[in-house]
């Protein structure tokens, strides 16, 4: 199994991280000479000498009192995650409408004297906002409240927890869907993988356990990862906690795309058969289960197979003010308006009973959540994700991208022991969707955003034109990696000026009209197939002197890769492009990704059709070199 080696390397890597000093022992055990440092605490009397009832403002019709209360700190985030957002963008709210943090304290200080005894801070990414420090060291003042957590994307977290923990805060949760840091960039949209990862070590470090981190789990993303997360459990305090895949506003939620808690949890016991289910905490959300002798444990977050409605505790506050008392609920309350409208705390507290009151027994259940009007997750509070937003896109796209990703499985393991050994994430290309214009709906795919650099895909229905040259081509007497003994021969290029290089190359994939009305609606079982597709051509480009013997390795400065339907031809029509400085051209490179983008898109479809033909790979342009430049006209 794959899960085995992935989990030695990370786990090696992580505990060498943990030690900080010579005697070699643990963080949490303190290094001689320093201070223990300790997660605070705060006393219970509070709680231990209430004597009244549970607040009646906070207790629904069917009897369950709410103690939880989820603060979003903003709607901002520094990530884009693809998956809880929607393609056209959400509006954010104007500063002067969002809570300050004087309201965001006076609420607070309402609901934990009425009884709430756990406040977790959200977003957006709640540690972008500029005070979260003083909010938690305020927020730890307030008697009753007995836990401070904070749900994070982890990017800064290693800058700022010190001073987090320091100020109160007494639990954390990270945001993290891959292990794989190419995978991390696609899903995002940004850099930072190696980042959260330090966030996750500095957290360990700091006496954190468990250290929760959230994993959203969809088809054809990352459900192949499943075993490799399990497997960190094994040396290190993480519960690791698998999400099913929700719907919100705009991310285009499929049922198809749903893992639910049964597979994973059968895939899981294939692995470790002696997998054991731990007593349920009183209004958890998560399904909890241990393999023995492992330090970490693993959760499930069932919301959409196995809702847990019944037991439900908790209320969330959105970054504007607004009341929500179920996360899939479209009713909200703004409690703001109230606040600046001068409500004394009775009218307030009367506002909120009458919000708790009208909470449904239970969700609607998955299929019509899916069709239900819901703030975008990045306008809720981020409940277990992380968001935000790309640019606008018109309506008549609406059934085509959705950016899922990734069959199979990339390597890691020499990426993962680079970070932790002291160096940076190997960079990947930026990887995000891109459009082009028409009255018809097509789904095209780009790896960068950059349009200066982007030549236009090669019409699928221009007649084929002889090569010109804009500059001196070489002699072809002879060839130019064999030796005058007829051997083969790796060119030198020692001496060669470095120039700058770029190639463009493509290729199309004849799909059949079956094959392609389901890549067009995005209905393959195997998952998103323009995005796998893109994807390995953007890997093959890098990878391209480990595939063609005698090609020289290139420091690629950016790869490309668009794929675009043709309908006329039941057709994909694949582009790349790559660009480096060096003494050697990267025509191999381009070549590379366009081929095996398309051999991708042929392993997608290959259930459904045999009879799909790869066509015209071939050399658009290069540019840079002695050689000349070329262009295929």
């Amino acid at each position: 199994m794959a899960a085995q080696p992935v989990s030695r390397v990370v786990r090696r890597v992580l505990r060498a991280g943990v030690r900080s000093c010579s005697s070699g022992a643990p963080v949490t055990q303190p290094c001689p000479g320093e201070p223990v440092v300790e997660v605070p605490s705060r006393p219970r009397p509070f709680l231990g000498e209430r004597t009244a009832p549970f607040s009646a403002f906070l207790t629904d019709s069917f009897g369950r009192r709410h103690s939880y209360l989820r603060i979003s700190l903003t709607e901002r985030c520094n990530l884009r995650c693809q998956y809880c957002m929607p393609e056209e963008g959400v509006p954010l709210t104007p500063k002067a409408d969002l809570l300050t943090t004087e309201e965001i304290l006076t609420l607070a200080r309402l609901f934990v004297k009425e009884g709430v005894d756990k406040i977790r801070l959200t977003g957006g990414e709640p540690l972008i906002r500029p005070d979260v420090v003083d909010i938690v060291a305020q927020l730890r003042r307030l008697e009753g409240l007995r836990t401070i957590g904070i749900t994070t994307n982890g990017i800064n977290l290693a800058r700022l927890l010190p001073q987090l923990q320091k100020a109160g805060l007494s639990a954390i949760n990270i945001s993290l869907d891959t292990l794989v840091p190419a995978k991390f960039e696609f899903i995002v949209r940004r850099k930072g993988f190696h980042k959260v990862m330090e966030g996750i070590h500095k957290a360990i470090e700091l006496g954190y356990s468990p250290v929760k981190v959230n994993c959203v789990v969809m088809r054809g993303l990352n459900e192949d990862e499943l075993l490799d997360f399990v497997a960190l459990t094994e040396g290190l305090p993480l519960d690791v906690r698998f999400i099913e895949y929700m719907p919100f506003d705009g991310n285009r939620w499929n049922f198809k795309k749903m893992v639910s808690y049964k597979e994973m949890l059968d895939t899981l016991r294939q692995q470790w058969p002696e997998l054991e289910k731990l007593p349920e905490e009183e209004s958890s959300t998560a399904k909890a289960f241990k393999i023995p002798g492992f330090r970490g444990q693993v959760s499930f977050i069932t919301s959409m197979s196995e809702h847990f409605c019944g037991t439900c505790n908790r209320l969330r506050i959105t970054a504007d003010g607004n009341l929500k008392v179920c996360l899939f609920g479209n009713s909200e309350v703004s409690l703001r308006d109230h606040l600046r409208g001068g409500a004394s705390e009775e009218e307030l507290l009367r506002v909120i009973g009458a919000a708790v009151g009208r909470k449904k027994r239970q969700h609607a259940g998955m299929f019509s959540i899916s069709q239900m009007k819901n703030r975008p997750m990045i306008l809720i509070v981020l409940f277990l994700m992380r968001q935000d937003s790309p640019p606008a896109l018109p309506s008549t796209f609406r059934n085509s991208l959705r950016v899922q990703v990734l069959r199979h499985r990339l390597s890691f393991s020499s990426q993962i022991v680079t970070l932790w050994k002291g160096g940076g994430v190997p960079q990947a290309p930026l990887v995000a969707p891109q459009w082009l214009g028409s009255s018809l709906p097509q789904r095209h795919f780009s790896s960068h955003l950059d349009s200066d650099a982007n030549p236009k895909c090669l019409s699928p229905t221009e007649p084929q034109a002889p090569a010109a040259s804009s500059g001196p081509l070489p002699d072809s007497e002879q060839l130019t990696h064999v030796d005058t003994e007829g051997r083969m021969a790796m060119v030198d290029v020692g001496r060669k000026p470095d120039t700058e290089r770029v190639a463009v190359a493509s290729a199309v994939v004849l799909l059949g009209p079956v094959a392609f009305k389901l890549i067009q609606e995005n209905q393959l079982k195997k998952g998103d197939a323009l995005a796998v597709a893109q994807l390995a051509g953007i890997q093959a480009a890098k990878l391209t002197s480990q595939l063609i013997p005698l090609c020289h390795h290139v420091a690629l400065s950016h790869v490309q890769v668009q794929l675009e339907l043709d309908r006329a031809r039941h057709a994909a029509v694949i582009q790349a492009s790559c660009r480096a400085r060096g003494p050697t051209g990267v025509e191999m490179e381009a070549l590379t990704a366009a081929a095996t983008a398309a051999l991708a898109l042929y392993d997608m479809c290959k259930a459904v059709s045999r009879d799909i033909v790869l066509a015209e790979i071939k050399l658009v342009s290069k540019t840079g070199g002695q050689r000349g430049d070329f262009h295929r006209t």
